[in-house]
């Protein structure tokens, strides 16, 4: 059991470690002005935002039905979609520069004026007195403006565009993270019931041979040291029982939180994951297709696009832009009904001569900014290729190991009755059969531990072509 819960935390620390890369790697690049708020203190796809109160009973829950909740209620993917809805807004903000703008205004007044002040020192006619009666000014106008020719806001406009596809693909990578995380958190606890039932046939040994002992010893053919030895055997595989129970406990909480149940609900694991075997392609086609269905690898392209529109948007404020301002309204001294039309139309060309080096270091921060995002793509492209190999590797090693330990279960199981019989005709003491039970219980840690890295490495590898959410539940024999 101790070998099983070191390897349950060295697998647990790898899939955080790979879901934290995925979050990294699935946010959208941001404007350099802003700063992403990230919470350092737990990752989004291991928490959830539960949406309902527990329901009566024992909820049986597929894992085809843990993967949906998931996808519903998990923190990651519900950061991700309000990250892709971010995006939609800035692609509108961006393209409300290249459109036009109309506003309407109704105004009235009442003035009096002061001629002598406006007319200058100059003596008017004494037919004209020097403030004159107040008169009223109504005014209803609508007001148009836009950009005739403006590179620079039509390049921005691209670069959300841009952006607002990799927010989408890092969406659609987010979602291949939570079959991993949902898949990672349902296996960790399918592997917990195998070792409470592994543990509860062990402890149930244990109770077997402790009351033979028992019985040797009272017809007096067995040491009181044989039943003392069986007795610690026995209390020792209690004790496994009570940590794996406890341990299956807590894997069903943590399932439970990934998929957005509420607390108190109790859970059942209806799903079996069985050993069996996976064929695989060419590792170059397994290669070519991760590159085509990856959304990290789609986002990162599209981050590109954005960062080389944003230079060219950077380089073009250097160029003329043309803008007309116009207005048409109803202006009279009574009111909409004694009023006369009037209206306004101007063009205007703006020629940048000299911005104080304003232009120059924008260009600087663009190219900064499109060198790094062809540093991550290119990086990307190398750890996608590692990935996949990786994931092969690994899946074909635990196969292996999945068959050695299936037949060390086996020789230890026949072994163990062996031992017991010899036991029991009284040709050996209890020495032999306690070792015995301990390679049993080795024996089925070994193999619950190898079967679950096995199914891991399906997701893994299913996660590292893109197609987790498509293929990763018929790899584990569910649809």
């Amino acid at each position: 059991m101790p070998m099983l819960r070191r390897n349950r935390s060295r697998i647990r620390d790898g899939v955080a470690a790979l879901l934290s890369a995925a979050l990294l790697l699935g946010v959208p690049a941001m404007p350099a002005q802003q700063t992403p708020d990230v919470d350092s203190t737990q990752n989004p796809f291991l928490g959830s935002v539960p949406s309902q109160e527990p329901t009566a009973g024992v909820l049986s829950l597929t894992l085809r039905e843990a993967i949906d909740r998931g996808l519903r209620a998990n923190l990651g993917l519900l950061l991700s979609g309000e990250d892709t809805k971010a995006a939609n807004g800035s692609r509108w903000q961006a393209l409300s520069s290249l459109l036009p703008h109309v506003n309407g205004a109704v105004s009235g007044s009442e003035d009096s004026l002061y001629l002598p002040a406006m007319v200058g020192p100059r003596t008017l006619p004494p037919s004209i007195p020097a403030i004159p009666a107040p008169f009223h000014v109504f005014d209803a106008r609508l007001f148009v403006s836009g950009p005739l020719l403006n590179l620079s806001s039509l390049e921005q406009s691209r670069a959300a565009s841009h952006q607002l596809s990799a927010a989408r693909f890092s969406y659609q990578e987010a979602r291949d993270t939570v079959v991993l995380a949902v898949g990672n958190a349902y296996l960790m606890a399918i592997a917990g019931r195998s070792q409470v039932q592994a543990a509860t046939a062990e402890r149930d040994t244990a109770q077997a041979l402790y009351q033979l002992a028992q019985d040797r010893e009272t017809a007096g053919l067995s040491p009181e040291i044989d039943t003392l030895r069986a007795l610690v055997e026995l209390k020792s595989q209690q004790e496994n029982l009570l940590a794996a129970e406890n341990a299956y406990a807590t894997e069903k909480l943590n399932l439970a939180r990934v998929i957005g149940l509420p607390d108190g609900q109790q859970i059942e694991l209806a799903t079996q994951v069985p050993f069996r075997p996976m064929s695989t392609q060419n590792i170059e086609d397994d290669i070519a297709q991760a590159f085509q269905h990856r959304g990290d690898y789609q986002a990162a392209m599209a981050e590109v696009a954005a960062a080389q529109a944003q230079l060219r948007s950077a380089r073009a404020e250097r160029y003329p832009s043309v803008g007309v301002n116009a207005n048409w309204g109803d202006i009279g001294t009574g009111g909409i009904t004694d009023g006369h039309q009037s209206y306004l139309v101007a063009g205007a060309v703006n020629v940048p001569l000299f911005q104080g080096g304003r232009v120059r270091g924008e260009i600087q921060a663009a190219q900064a900014r499109l060198h790094q995002a062809q540093s991550k793509l290119a990086n990307l492209s190398e750890q996608i290729r590692y990935d996949v190999r990786t994931a092969l590797l690994n899946l074909d090693t635990e196969a292996n190991q999945v068959g050695v330990a299936q037949t060390n279960t086996h020789l230890a199981a026949q072994t163990q009755q062996q031992a017991k019989d010899r036991f029991a005709s009284g040709v050996t003491n209890n020495i032999e059969v306690v070792q015995a039970q301990e390679s049993v219980a080795q024996a089925d840690e070994a193999y619950i531990s190898s079967l679950y890295q096995y199914s891991i490495s399906k997701l893994n590898l299913a996660r590292a072509m893109g197609v987790a959410e498509r293929d990763g539940l018929g790899d584990l024999g569910e649809k």
